[in-house]
């Protein structure tokens, strides 16, 4: 049980911290916007193998290992918003680049979200996804925990996790979407 406290309490702290990075930089509106088919998507067909690619490409390129989640997180509400009836399937090779996890970022980017690649859109995209990497991997190392060691696993992927969600979160605000009060 207090293993489960101690990771609860980290997701939670780096999730408001995102939010609030993402808020300073005009990406959401202070909260973080949320969708039980968007969530589960996740959980349920993306999470096992992105975390078996981004566990691979940690040690050399812990940011991008990080960051792409929330590429992931950005594409899944395009398409829940698009139409989910249609791409509810889509699988996480569906998302992938020609080269696999190293260019995922690129084909959401362009082919999913529809930015050119040099737009302005997709530099902010990739700006505020990267500052969100580096907040996380700074909290991370701020953890002091033990190397590849389980708490390490849990920690990494609950980071991912928060990470698709501050995606789903920015493409919703993005999109239009707020959460407003009902008199």
């Amino acid at each position: 049980m207090e293993e489960n406290e101690y990771l609860e309490g980290y997701e939670k702290r780096l999730q408001e911290s995102l939010v609030r990075l993402c808020t300073a930089y005009d990406m959401m509106s202070g909260v973080l916007l949320e969708n039980d088919d968007i969530d589960f998507k996740f959980s349920e067909t993306l999470a096992k193998p992105y975390l078996t690619d981004a566990v691979r490409e940690y040690g050399a390129y812990p940011e991008a290992a990080v960051a792409w989640a929330g590429y992931l997180g950005m594409a899944v509400a395009k398409l829940w918003d698009a139409d989910w009836q249609t791409y509810q399937q889509v699988s996480y090779a569906d998302l992938q680049g020609p080269r696999g996890f190293d260019d995922m970022d690129e084909r959401i980017t362009t082919q999913v979200l529809g930015y050119e690649l040099d737009s302005e859109q997709s530099r902010s995209i990739a700006d505020i996804l990267s500052k969100c990497a580096v907040e996380a991997l700074t909290m991370i190392r701020h953890e002091h925990i033990e190397p590849q060691s389980p708490r390490a696993y849990y920690v990494f992927a609950r980071t991912v996790q928060v990470l698709y969600r501050i995606g789903a979160s920015i493409e919703l605000f993005l999109l239009g979407y707020r959460l407003e009060r009902l008199s």
